[in-house]
């Protein structure tokens, strides 16, 4: 018996189908097009005379009440780990020559400049309060640009969104602030102790370094990353 194939207006239904059932990036929508594809020619061997489209919503229930949901997160999942490795990564670097010189210089700086000025309580705040600023700039900015993107027909690319929405980092980058700011309502009467003055500058100069990373050094990279995530993402863009 001659094995049935899908023809190429089957198979740009099933990315139709993909799309509809809330899956818009196209690296997703080419794994499950794959995997329906493959699915219903096996069963078209045992059952011929099942139509396409009865073939396409057996293979589809297979997926759960939740559809293709649980396939988006268990992706999401595993390139949300490589972001963070890629950012460990950039971060080790500033903790090896020459850039420990570098970033202990930039401690030190910020320590003299603390120490000279009344420094005080309001300083944290003061300090917190741009930092926070910076990173809601950055978000917004980020955000306004993916929306401009997603206006497009451009192919959207899980990976790639998941670097310009900076992914777990741009909540994370909150908590530190607002653990110092928590810490000084019971470390008053230490503000002016050196040790706590230094600790408090080396805090926000690798604050900044992850903040250059996430916001700066990452996303300048993001077409390298992405082409070696996706083989294919150079295709796209010719």
């Amino acid at each position: 018996m001659e094995t049935m194939k899908l023809t190429t207006e089957q198979i740009d239904y099933l990315f139709n189908f993909t799309r509809q059932h809330y899956v818009v990036w196209y690296d997703l929508q080419s794994e499950l097009v794959d995997h329906l594809a493959n699915a219903i020619e096996a069963e078209w061997q045992e059952n011929p005379k099942l139509s396409f489209e009865e073939a396409v919503n057996k293979e589809f229930r297979k997926f759960g009440v939740f559809g293709f949901m649980e396939v988006v997160e268990k992706r999401q999942a595993v390139l949300g780990k490589k972001y963070n490795r890629i950012v460990w990564y950039h971060l080790r670097e500033f903790f090896g020559v020459p850039k420990i010189v570098l970033t202990i210089l930039m401690t030190l700086v910020l320590f003299s400049i603390l120490k000279r000025i009344s420094y005080n309580e309001s300083i944290i705040i003061g300090l917190s309060i741009i930092s926070l600023v910076c990173i809601f700039y950055q978000i917004l900015k980020a955000g306004k640009i993916m929306k401009e993107k997603e206006q497009t027909k451009e192919k959207r690319w899980l990976f790639e969104e998941i670097i310009n929405q900076f992914g777990s980092f741009s909540g994370m980058l909150y908590l530190p602030l607002n653990i110092l700011i928590q810490m000084m309502n019971h470390l008053k009467g230490i503000l002016q102790d050196d040790y706590w003055i230094l600790g408090v500058s080396f805090f926000f100069v690798l604050f900044a370094i992850v903040n250059y990373i996430v916001f700066k050094i990452i996303p300048s990279k993001a077409e390298e990353y992405l082409k070696t995530t996706y083989p294919e993402y150079n295709l796209s863009k010719v």
